[in-house]
């Protein structure tokens, strides 16, 4: 998949596509069946189906403090795009210009003249523009005479459940991870590079792989049993993972520290995907380290008895 970074980036080689926009935030089934159907019209055109995603969002660039959490870190959704075959993706910056342009002046230099779109597929609820004026009737309006077709599909339904970013941030942050993965189509994870940290895990008999997180995900801080796969492997581990602050040692930043059921060897600096299998309790500070390396040892015994408990039954079909 070929990533552009701005509008600046783009040369005549781009010119001639098939496109999307939104947030795709989750690249959930709803945003999958959007998906699908840009490869149809990719196939048809013999154009490259191409995404287009704003960095920051719109919301979190017009109200930062108020925006939801991402459900994907930006590296999680592009790896999730490439996996449904998206071609490319133009990373676009919102700043003050892109949030004054008019929804005809984004048609026109965006989607016409910078990238030659010929066609434009968007869910229901798209709108773009200055104040969110455009929608899907001035897309088909331009569409007929700047030479685009433009295609509209409804919010898809899972389990009478609105498929929808809202719904699944909803649904994660109540920790309720068997229900995001039906709307996923996949379990819920994060990915990143593997840090050094303060190797207090070591100390406690419970060394950890660390991923340090820029934004906190839409998830309840606390203790999860998981599956890890790092990049380039297909072996799996199981573990347990802690999502937070680390109260007990009075820090602030959050972390990702997972101590894995097995012997990966040296991971520093690989890239780490950890899947989010179940929750087991909340985050708590404790009045010393022996009683938060008693309770770390706990949590391990509750992750192993529910993994040995699942592997009594048949595995799920795949979604």
């Amino acid at each position: 998949m070929e990533l552009i970074r701005g509008l600046h980036n783009l040369n005549r080689s781009h010119r001639g596509s098939v496109l999307s926009i939104g947030n795709y935030d989750g690249v959930h089934r709803g945003h999958q069946a959007l998906l699908s159907r840009l490869r149809e019209h990719s196939a048809e055109l013999g154009l490259p189906s191409t995404v287009l995603v704003f960095e920051p969002t719109p919301r979190e660039y017009f109200a930062p403090a108020d925006a939801p959490p991402r459900v994907l870190t930006l590296r999680d959704k592009l790896t999730a795009l490439a996996a449904q075959g998206v071609q490319r993706v133009l990373i676009v910056r919102f700043d003050r210009r892109l949030a004054a342009l008019s929804a005809e002046a984004f048609v026109r230099e965006v989607i016409v003249e910078a990238l030659g779109t010929r066609a434009l597929v968007v869910g229901d609820d798209f709108r773009f523009g200055a104040r969110r004026s455009g929608d899907f009737a001035l897309l088909q309006n331009l569409g007929q005479s700047l030479g685009y077709r433009a295609e509209q599909l409804d919010t898809l339904h899972v389990s009478g459940c609105r498929c929808s970013s809202t719904a699944l941030r909803g649904l994660l942050a109540d920790a309720r991870l068997d229900e995001a993965a039906e709307l996923l189509g996949r379990p819920y994870a994060i990915s990143g590079p593997v840090r050094h940290g303060l190797k207090l895990g070591r100390q406690l008999d419970m060394p950890t792989a660390n991923l340090a997180l820029r934004r906190p995900p839409p998830l309840p801080l606390g203790v999860y049993a998981v599956r890890v796969r790092l990049a380039g492997s297909e072996t799996h581990w199981t573990g347990v993972a802690s999502l937070g602050v680390r109260p007990t040692l009075g820090l602030k930043r959050c972390l990702l520290e997972t101590h894995l059921f097995g012997q990966p060897g040296d991971i520093y600096g690989r890239l780490l995907s950890v899947e989010f299998q179940r929750y087991l309790r909340p985050e708590l500070r404790f009045a010393s380290l022996d009683a938060l390396k008693t309770q770390m040892h706990l949590d391990a015994e509750d992750a192993k008895a529910g993994f040995a408990t699942a592997s009594r039954f048949p595995e799920e079909p795949a979604y």
